[in-house]
């Protein structure tokens, strides 16, 4: 998994393109260029071998025809499809922009010509485009560097969002979090194992999420006031890191006017996806330690302590209030 950040600072957790499916989708398209090349260099040597014209027209016409569909082929590929050729489309590959968007005619066109002369050129004894593709980590060649983009799989791609909620008695808390230290690789981290909580062992289950929950204590503050799991506890700190950042993108945005301009004064929508009271849904990483009652003039009454024993006299009678109870 790789992630790109969006223009509006959103990271999106893709799968990248590694070489041995993108040289598949290469010969593929090696292929099909190859039987077009092929036929129309047929029809053009017949149409040279039926009339009398010179070496130079037709070793130019030879190299238009050559050029269009090595290059042409890709451009307009990638340019109508948004970043497929039809060998990127068998194997369920796209070429995307470092911000995740879709790629333009300008970007086929660089990373196609980059492709042609320099990364697979047959004038290089090594081809530069493998042994670039092969030390980036994003699986980029020249090309792609270029150009700004970057092959992902489309296929088996997006991976079920955790179920991110903050419980009820910790609301208070977790919106008083300095969050500021807390990096984006270390809150991925803490998603991904959420993502994937239901899946793993559960000694898998309570040693990751201790760690990981140890890692993040360790850069944000306040500590929790209840004891509460980590799994929970990486829920809570990521639903409030998410709806900071929501709130934070709203306020880029101008207020929209017109007829259907919100109410200002609606009802404002909830701030975490998983509501609080009896009937919120369980939680998906076990229970939850209760929460502590809520303060009030009716606070239950404190626990009787205990009677002194009582005094009793010659007679065998206790004598009165001996046995009250200790102020």
């Amino acid at each position: 998994m790789s992630q790109l950040v969006t223009g509006e600072a959103v990271v999106l957790q893709v799968r990248i393109a590694r070489m041995p499916t993108r040289a598949l989708a290469c010969a593929i398209d090696m292929v099909l260029q190859g039987i077009v090349l092929t036929v129309l260099l047929a029809l053009l040597a017949g149409f040279l071998f039926g009339s009398e014209s010179s070496e130079a027209l037709a070793v130019a016409l030879i190299f238009i025809v050559v050029l269009l569909v090595v290059v042409g082929y890709r451009v307009v590929m990638e340019t109508l499809t948004r970043g497929r050729t039809l060998g990127k489309m068998v194997l369920g590959l796209k070429v995307v922009r470092d911000d995740g968007s879709s790629i333009r005619f300008r970007h086929a066109l660089v990373r196609t010509l980059m492709w042609f002369f320099v990364d697979f050129a047959p004038w290089f004894a090594a081809s530069p485009g493998i042994v670039a593709s092969l030390m980036n980590k994003q699986g980029k060649r020249i090309g792609d560097m270029v150009a700004g983009t970057v092959v992902i799989r489309e296929r088996h791609q997006s991976m079920a969002s955790p179920p991110l909620f903050v419980p009820g008695h910790l609301v208070q808390w977790a919106q008083s979090l300095e969050l500021s230290r807390l990096s984006d690789e270390l809150a991925n981290a803490a998603r991904d194992y959420l993502s994937r909580y239901a899946e793993l062992l559960p000694g898998a289950q309570y040693a990751l999420g201790e760690a990981l929950a140890a890692r993040v204590a360790a850069v944000i503050a306040p500590a929790p006031p209840t004891q509460i799991i980590a799994p929970a506890y990486l829920s809570a700190v990521l639903a409030e890191r998410r709806r900071r950042e929501l709130n934070r993108l709203s306020t880029q945005h101008p207020t929209p006017t017109g007829p259907f301009t919100p109410n200002p004064y609606a009802a404002p929508a909830p701030s975490y996806a998983v509501p609080a009271g009896p009937f919120a849904p369980p939680s998906p990483y076990g229970v939850l330690p209760p929460a502590p009652p809520a303060p009030g003039p009716f606070a239950p009454p404190a626990p009787p302590s205990a009677a002194r024993p009582a005094t009793v006299n010659t007679q065998g009678w206790a004598v009165p209030g001996s046995n009250e109870q200790w102020s």
